[in-house]
């Protein structure tokens, strides 16, 4: 009898050891399979080298059809030229760190205003009534309408820099904790106050993990917004005393009537930003993913 009646839950507890090592397997395997060197370079490095030749041989023909003057419209090669002539009289890095490190400060500083921020606004009712609407606003606003009240507040100097870029990249970060926030299952967050989790032990261990993804987002949009932010200031603040970043080089090139330098100004713009992102923030925002399991799904 005492045998009859074990063999039930002996049979469910195998199914479920069974059923553990077939997802396991599942696991092992997914996580064992690597794309080939071969199709990576297909699927990931070709498209990309395509699409800019693409655009360089229609440039190019443009150029050749002579829609626009050459003084208007120069060829690849003389926006080429310019990039050898900035290289070699060594000044080509140093305008991009100048520009990147005001961004990259500029950054880390609206990190530490807008992160503490959102978590406010996403956990206080009043607050997020009194100025959640006010952080939208300041997220769709230009970021170039700041600069002349920048200039006044702070004169031709760094501080106008760094203000305008606050203003642009501080909403887009609380705005990327709100929604995360939001996202959060309440299940977690009444587990955590179960388990004890209360006030910042609360925010470390169950809000800002269970809010990383869109987190995340925030973050990337956010440095979107500092360097565009970054760009529109110093396309307008000017002195010799701040050194020459890339929206001053371009502003330069305008004044010189440079269409050649304005490109390569632009481009170079272009590929710092998409550096940053290939760099840093596609291989963060890959493990964040890889780790809940949802790279399958994006990709």
């Amino acid at each position: 009898m005492a045998s009859s009646e074990t063999q039930p839950g002996r049979t469910g507890t195998a199914d479920l050891a069974g059923l553990e090592a077939g997802l396991d397997a599942l696991e092992t395997k997914e996580a064992a399979e690597r794309l080939p060197v071969g199709r990576i370079l297909v699927t990931k490095v070709l498209p990309p080298i395509v699409a800019i030749g693409l655009v360089l041989a229609i440039w190019q023909l443009v150029y050749v059809a002579e829609v626009q003057p050459d003084y208007l419209l120069p060829s690849p090669l003389d926006v080429g030229d310019e990039f050898a002539e900035m290289w070699r009289q060594g000044t080509l890095f140093e305008y991009i760190w100048t520009s990147v490190s005001r961004g990259i400060l500029g950054f880390l500083i609206a990190v530490t205003v807008g992160t503490p921020l959102g978590l406010v606004v996403a956990r206080v009712k009043l607050v997020r009534a009194a100025i959640g609407p006010v952080l939208t606003g300041l997220q769709s606003l230009p970021s170039i309408a700041w600069v002349p009240a920048a200039i006044i507040w702070f004169g031709l100097t760094n501080g106008t820099i760094y203000a305008v870029v606050l203003l642009g990249a501080v909403p887009s970060i609380a705005n990327g904790i709100v929604s995360g926030v939001d996202q959060i299952p309440p299940l977690y967050l009444r587990a955590g106050r179960m388990l004890g989790a209360r006030g910042l032990t609360s925010v470390r261990h169950v809000l800002l993990p269970a809010a990383l993804p869109g987190y995340l987002a925030g973050l990337k949009q956010g440095w979107a917004f500092s360097w565009r932010s970054l760009m529109a200031a110093e396309l307008i603040v000017q002195s010799p005393s701040l050194g020459t970043g890339l929206g001053q080089l371009m502003e330069g090139f305008r004044t010189m009537q440079n269409m050649s330098g304005v490109l390569a100004t632009i481009i170079l713009i272009l590929v710092v930003g998409v550096a940053i992102d290939l760099l840093f923030f596609s291989p963060l925002e890959r493990r964040v993913l890889r780790s809940r399991g949802l790279l399958a799904r994006v990709a």
